[in-house]
This record gives structure tokens, C-alpha cells and sequence, in this order.
């Protein structure tokens, strides 16, 4: 089994977050044990931030088995095409990442809708990725992908 991973998730052990620090590892060894850790470059790009150098950040993907895969032309074509949806449909509205419920924002002086682009291209990659390589995401940002990656399967 091949399990992909949302930067969050490793995130949560590595700066360590308090609040989900236990079951971020306790999820990330479960799937360990399963089969394969992957990660896209986009998700290596990101916790690089965490580490001083690039030995210390190659030798921390040595010793807990995740393996980057680089982005084939498969997994940039479906976040293009999923990204494309996300801009088509974005509300004028904060959501939730877990259960991506819809909160509008206006501002307190003139009324107008607040707009702002809350997800980036880097996450349509992720659950691209996901989606080719693995069929399985480790993250918390679970109601975006549920909305634009529906065959992808989430835990987290």
C-alpha cells in the first residue's frame, strides 16, 4: 500500500503543534506499517523550512522511509483541471478545512465581501499526487480535498 502525505501532518511532529502532535504520529506509523510514505516536491519544498541545511532534512526522510515522487504530466494536468473548478466555484467566503462549510467575510466599515484566494495551486498539486500515486492522503485539510479530489481517500 502506498500512502501519500499532506505537509500539515509532518509539520505536526516536526515544529511539534501541541495539538496534534500524538495523533499525527500515531497516524503517520500506522500507515508506515502498512506499505510506502510519499510525499510530492511540493510537500519537500515546504518542510525544507524546518531543517538548518539539506543533509539534515534528506537524512530525516532516510530514517522515517518517506519517499518524494516527483510530479508526472498526469498529476499536473488534474490539479490544473481541479484548480480551474476551485476558481470557477471559490465563494466569497472563508472555509473550513475540515467539513468546508462556507463562512462569508464583509468588511466592518464599507460592507463589501473581503475576497482572498485561500488555496494555492501548491495544494491542488498535493491532492493530484495523491490521487495518481497513492489513492490515499494523510492530512487534516480534509474538506477541501474532499471537495475536489472525491476518489481520493483521506485520513487524517
Amino acid at each position: 500500500m502506498i500512502t501519500a502525505i499532506d505537509t500539515n501532518i509532518l509539520l505536526d511532529i516536526l515544529i511539534p503543534d501541541e495539538t496534534y502532535l500524538t495523533s499525527s504520529k500515531k497516524i503517520l506509523n500506522e500507515y508506515l506499517s502498512k506499505g510506502q510514505l510519499i510525499i510530492c516536491e511540493l510537500v519537500y519544498a515546504e518542510l525544507a523550512t524546518q531543517f538548518s541545511d539539506e543533509q539534515e532534512l534528506h537524512d530525516f526522510f532516510s530514517d522515517t522511509g518517506i519517499r518524494m515522487m516527483p510530479s508526472n504530466k498526469e498529476v499536473l494536468y488534474r490539479a490544473g483541471k481541479a484548480w480551474k473548478e476551485y476558481v470557477r466555484n471559490r465563494k466569497v467566503a472563508l472555509e473550513c478545512s475540515n467539513c468546508g462549510k462556507a463562512i462569508p467575510v464583509t468588511c466592518p466599515e464599507c460592507k463589501s465581501a473581503v475576497k482572498f484566494r485561500q488555496h494555492i495551486i501548491s495544494d491542488f498539486i498535493i491532492g493530484a499526487h495523491a490521487l495518481v500515486y497513492a489513492k490515499l492522503l494523510l492530512t487534516r485539510d480534509r474538506g477541501f480535498y474532499k471537495t475536489y479530489f472525491k476518489d481520493l481517500k483521506l485520513a487524517g
